[in-house]
């Protein structure tokens, strides 16, 4: 009789599920974002809050432990990003960095978390090779890359008679990358480039750039940059009347918020692609109005990026029952990806997250029917149409 029992007492044990573990008895994730330079718009404060919001979305506890959240300003430069991460990761038990909106930082700590078996949830950092060359099985590119960005908006336009294209371009790894992945896609569709001009990051004065590019007789005039750089070449673009002469312009990472920065006088008819739209339908009106009435500005592709990153990434401990990424990963690529802003999204096993973009036109003043409506979406595209299939890639971790 003693015997039987515990054979049944083996067999239970044996099919019982695994006891939740949790590193230090609670869940860190670190907001690494820009607090201060010139993408601090449509990241920064924004993501910060967007995690706090995925966090109370989820619960205040993820397996009975509780949610902490930090974050810190990389100030935009590599050696403050990676020392961050390094206190965080050796003093703060940080187990996920979440934002990180800057691609050669985001390159430098992708290696860390792999060494470290920690987390990298990317939203703001979009350079491509990511999740290409440099893919890495702790790396989430959750919300956009360079390549979904440049087939939307380049193969749109040459399609609609932009055929010949200048870039005004960020000279840093996300500007260079971005350019590049357009020009493939520009020449695949029959389109030519004329020329390109790069930019320090961070400046003010774009009017020799402009005129290079009024120069040029370009049918389009691509500007691959971010954030105050991208509201500054383009409100001076205007100013040289590029616009007026008959080239359309084309910001090939355009946020809310640079539209409102700019706005829809001199940014009209602009073309952007983007992840997500506060004013799509009812679940994304209501999220994003919490989001408005906390930080006073509708949420940016980044910002809902930063959120949906944080509740799948909560959602993967809660079913894995532990925060190690070795049993965590596995469960955000089996989960699929449901939020307010991404439906039946999936995580494929070189850190892309497959999800549908969107190409939008910049509206007319007059067609604005209230506050931030300021985007009609022209088209949907499906992620697997929009983002580098398995067949392109460079990626040891995909299975062909």
């Amino acid at each position: 009789m003693k015997r039987l029992f515990c054979a049944l007492l083996f067999l239970w044990g044996a099919g019982a599920p695994a006891l939740a573990q949790l590193s230090d008895d609670a869940v860190r994730i670190g907001v690494m974002t820009d607090l201060s330079s010139w993408g601090r718009d449509n990241t920064g404060p924004g993501s910060v809050e967007a995690a706090k919001m995925a966090i109370e979305e989820f619960g205040p506890t993820v397996l009975g432990k509780p949610i902490e959240l930090i974050s810190a300003d990389h100030q935009m430069k590599v050696d403050v990003g990676t020392q961050l991460a390094r206190g965080w990761f050796d003093n703060g038990k940080i187990d996920a960095i979440v934002d990180v909106p800057n691609s050669a930082i985001a390159i430098a700590l992708h290696n860390m978390v792999s060494e470290r078996n920690k987390v990298l949830l990317l939203s703001g950092a979009g350079a491509s090779s990511l999740t290409d060359d440099l893919c890495s099985p702790n790396t989430v590119q959750f919300t956009y890359d360079t390549y979904a960005l440049a087939k939307v908006t380049a193969s749109a336009m040459v399609a609609e008679g932009g055929k010949s294209w200048f870039f005004v371009t960020a000279d840093y790894t996300f500007g260079h990358q971005l350019e590049q992945d357009a020009t493939r896609f520009i020449k695949q569709a029959g389109g030519e480039v004329l020329g390109s001009v790069r930019h320090p990051s961070n400046t003010s004065d774009f009017s020799s750039f402009a005129l290079q590019a009024q120069n040029s007789k370009a049918n389009v005039v691509a500007f691959a940059n971010a954030g105050q750089d991208t509201q500054n070449a383009i409100k001076q673009a205007n100013e040289f009347g590029l616009v007026r002469s008959g080239q359309k312009l084309v910001g090939l990472l355009l946020f809310d918020a640079d539209v409102h920065a700019i706005g829809l006088r001199e940014a009209q008819g602009t073309y952007m692609t983007t992840a997500s739209y506060w004013n799509m339908d009812e679940k994304t009106r209501a999220w994003s109005k919490k989001f408005f009435a906390r930080t006073g500005v509708m949420p940016s592709m980044i910002h809902t990026g930063v959120y949906g990153a944080v509740l799948h990434y909560l959602k993967a401990i809660a079913s894995a029952g532990s925060d190690e990424a070795a049993k965590v990963m596995p469960k955000m690529r089996e989960l699929p990806i449901e939020d307010a802003f991404v439906h039946q999204g999936k995580l494929r096993e070189d850190g892309r997250v497959i999800r549908d973009m969107y190409l939008a036109r910049v509206k007319k003043p007059e067609q604005s029917k209230e506050p931030w409506d300021y985007l009609e979406i022209v088209r949907r595209v499906k992620g697997d149409d929009a983002f580098r299939p398995v067949s392109e890639s460079k990626c040891p971790l995909l299975k062909r």
